[in-house]
């Protein structure tokens, strides 16, 4: 079969620019076969891929950073009085800490999916919206281990018996940023497949 070649017509005036039959997207549902030209990708797709990388890392460092101030004031209260605890209630730190982790984890994933040129709009708006559900999701999580943190060990100080609910707490508060992670994660590594082929590559 010969190759089929479609000329699209902008407006009057325009002379009609040949389409090679690759580019060329078929629609029959209409009672005539429509060809519609493959538009070029949108150079600000790249801006909302790397508005989704700064999202994801600042988000969830502020959050990491709530939580071991927040959490940091309580240790510091209650080591004044009772210093051979700092140690066992320093627990909220680092599962404060974690949460700037996966705002690392989420920001690198993405960044190293986006390509200059070939970069659709669907997978930009996809990648930001991961980024965005992770630094959300951590920054949640970062003010309640805070609060549930400086309050805890306090209390712990002085009655030993509430470190196990507080610890219970903490990891609940935790699982936020973890669900948060995993959505984000799942977004952005379907995005790829789906936003393929979506548009031509402008450069």
């Amino acid at each position: 079969a010969q190759a089929i070649l479609a000329q699209a017509v902008f407006a009057q005036g325009f002379k009609p620019v040949a389409v090679a039959p690759q580019q060329l997207v078929e629609s029959c549902s209409l009672p005539r076969c429509v060809f519609a030209a493959m538009q070029p990708c949108e150079p600000s797709a790249a801006f909302w891929g790397m508005l989704g990388v700064s999202s994801s890392i600042v988000f969830a460092n502020l959050g990491a950073a709530y939580g071991t101030a927040k959490s940091g004031v309580g240790i510091s209260s209650m080591g004044v009085m009772r210093p051979d605890m700092v140690m066992r209630s320093i627990i909220p730190v680092v599962m404060a800490g974690v949460l700037g982790i996966y705002g690392l984890i989420t920001s690198v994933i993405i960044n190293g999916k986006i390509s200059a040129g070939s970069y659709s709009s669907y997978s930009g708006y996809a990648h930001f919206a991961a980024g965005l559900t992770v630094g959300m999701s951590s920054l949640a999580a970062g003010l309640a281990i805070g609060v549930v943190g400086d309050s805890g060990v306090r209390a712990n100080a002085q009655q030993p018996r509430l470190f196990v609910g507080m610890i219970l707490i903490l990891i609940f508060a935790e699982a936020l940023g973890l669900y948060g992670l995993i959505v984000g994660l799942v977004v952005a590594s379907t995005a790829e497949g789906k936003g393929k082929g979506l548009c031509k590559p402008y450069a």
